[in-house]
């Protein structure tokens, strides 16, 4: 709110936490915490509950997932009086409501999965999405448009996360059913009608998944965006962009696609997945050492971005076909990773 001047206004410090966490200094975010802690630095409850939320996000960053679920196992109920600001009435005047950060919600409803217990993940991701959409509700009966567009967000977001989910186990009926549930709702996410066309691709749908695809194209030419996707003009454009690319792609038409590809990194040079998407239909066509040198050239140019996992799995596996001395060069890459990567990256996917 207009209240606070700069992020250190709102808790301790957490300027300093969040450019730690813009470079993915997961491991500094630990000692900071540890070292706030043990000097009493934390003066208010929603200083603590912001500096437990940093921690518990840099432990699941670290793979660290038994330890995060365990820092989280200390706080009480997630509705307990304790984090409501109206229970601290000489520390928080005129405020009420939950001082939690919605950031912690969502991480205790990934925790599981990513400890193996899968049914308990996705009964809290779908206990989170009613939570929200009673938010929603409360929010739109007090007329605070603001504060509807913010959950509105956070109900795309973690539908998204659902449907990518049930991706994974192939349960594709369900990802159809939520993803047209939203569109009943009248939400213009062009993200969410791209990704019912990757679906129906998925189980064949071709025609199907064409029409979502124009429908977006569509979208971008009538300008509708409902903003609860964050997506630019240029993202949006690149959306499209890599739309049709993939329908060329499913006709193994590489070039066309390649085409479409290039379009999205001449408009943003940061765009990974067209990055990659490249140099894959530049592999198909046999072409391995330009599409080597896509790869190569992202991550020299952009790597911060390029830095992804997928990408260097991809450029490691065309390393293995190229080249008789691929050790020794998956070596070096993993050298130059060791000395730019966020604490973060997994270097297995390397496989040195």
């Amino acid at each position: 709110t207009n209240q606070f001047g700069s992020l250190n206004d709102v808790a301790h410090e957490l300027a300093s936490l969040e450019d730690l966490a813009s470079r993915g200094s997961w491991r500094s975010i630990l000692d900071k915490v540890s070292r706030a802690r043990s000097l009493n630095l934390l003066s208010n409850p929603h200083d603590h509950l912001i500096y437990l939320t940093y921690n518990v996000l840099a432990l699941s960053k670290l793979r660290r997932f038994a330890d995060a679920s365990t820092d989280l196992d200390t706080l009480d109920d997630f509705n307990s009086h304790y984090y409501k600001y109206e229970t601290y009435p000489q520390l928080y005047p005129n405020r009420s409501g939950s001082m939690l950060p919605f950031s912690l919600r969502f991480i205790h409803a990934q925790l599981p999965i990513k400890l193996g217990n899968r049914q308990e993940g996705l009964d809290r991701f779908y206990r989170l999405l009613n939570f929200i959409r009673q938010k929603i509700k409360e929010k739109e009966s007090n007329n605070l448009h603001d504060s509807v567009k913010i959950w509105k967000r956070r109900e795309n977001f973690v539908l998204n996360c659902l449907i990518g989910h049930h991706l994974g186990d192939k349960e594709f009926i369900l990802c159809l059913d939520l993803i047209k549930d939203m569109i009943n709702r009248d939400y213009s996410d062009p993200l969410l009608v791209s990704k019912l066309g990757y679906i129906q691709m998925q189980i064949g749908d071709i025609e199907g998944a064409k029409g979502s695809f124009n429908h977006v194209e569509t979208m971008l030419n009538e300008g509708k965006n409902d903003g609860y996707s964050f997506l630019s003009e240029v993202q949006f454009r690149n959306l499209v962009n890599r739309n049709k690319a993939l329908v060329y792609v499913v006709g193994k038409d590489y070039v066309s696609a390649v085409r479409e590809y290039e379009e999205c990194i001449e408009r943003d040079h940061t765009d990974v997945v067209a990055i990659n998407n490249k140099a894959l239909c530049l592999m198909y066509l046999r072409d391995l050492s330009d599409s080597i040198k896509v790869l190569e050239n992202a991550l020299e140019r952009v790597p911060t971005r390029a830095l992804d996992e997928t990408l260097v799995v991809n450029l490691c596996s065309m390393y293995e076909l190229a080249y008789v001395n691929h050790s020794e060069i998956k070596r070096t890459l993993n050298n130059w990773i060791v000395h730019v990567a966020p604490d973060d990256f997994d270097a297995s996917c390397i496989r040195v």
